[in-house]
């Protein structure tokens, strides 16, 4: 299972773009708000740092408004620019035309089967489906990726799925198991995944022993 950084934020894609396991980036209007510049400045300042797909996500609710947008922000980077679009009637229209183009899609805000059904049947690049955000409504959010992954084997779909609204190393697990091809996941869950209580127990204990063999070669 692949892994993306879902942010917009420069200093955190700056910094994963060192890492081997960050292959992508996902963004949305409410992470690019945070960045206080413009999607153009945002979106072009990480293609810089990322080789690999990039979400960039359109703002008009009408198709040909939506492609507009789409038709621009593919020119800052036709290899890794990923348009972004709603799960809704215009948003699946507009996939479908984009994709038609050669142009790569993420159809997002997906909470259901059915939802997932009709971004494959678009022929979305990738879909993603929420988990944090059905869980915060008392849904079994793992039980949609699982679903998901089945609905592609049965049919023999190629959208990929990405498991987006991640909030939990737990999550990323998860979802690795059940199938997903990609979890898009927040920095400070990214840091967490590197983490455990054995492997830092682990490392302090070989640093003290290693401080003993040091004054042990010092004395010879």
């Amino acid at each position: 299972m692949e892994l993306f950084i879902d942010t917009a934020d420069l200093k955190e894609i700056e910094e994963v773009s060192k890492y081997p396991f960050v292959k992508g980036v996902t963004t949305n209007p409410s992470l690019i708000a945070k960045a206080n510049l413009t999607q153009k400045e945002v979106i072009t300042r990480i293609t810089s740092l990322i080789d690999g797909p990039i979400s960039a996500e359109v703002t008009k609710e009408d198709m040909d408004g939506m492609i507009e947008q789409a038709l621009k922000l593919h020119e800052i980077d036709k290899k890794n620019i990923v348009i972004k679009l709603p799960m809704t009637i215009e948003g699946l229209k507009a996939c479908k035309y984009l994709t038609d183009k050669g142009i790569k899609t993420n159809v997002t805000l997906c909470f259901s089967l059915a939802q997932a059904l009709l971004a494959m049947e678009a022929n979305a690049t990738y879909v993603s489906p929420f988990m944090g955000r059905l869980d915060d409504n008392g849904f079994d959010s793992l039980e949609l990726i699982k679903e998901c992954v089945q609905l592609k084997k049965n049919y023999g779909y190629k959208t990929k799925i990405i498991a987006a609204s991640i909030r939990s190393v737990k999550h990323v697990e998860d979802c690795a198991l059940a199938g997903s091809d990609i979890a898009t996941v927040p920095y400070k869950v990214l840091l967490k995944l590197i983490k455990h209580s054995l492997t830092d127990a682990g490392l302090e204990t070989f640093r003290l022993d290693a401080q003993k063999t040091a004054k042990l070669e010092e004395k010879k």
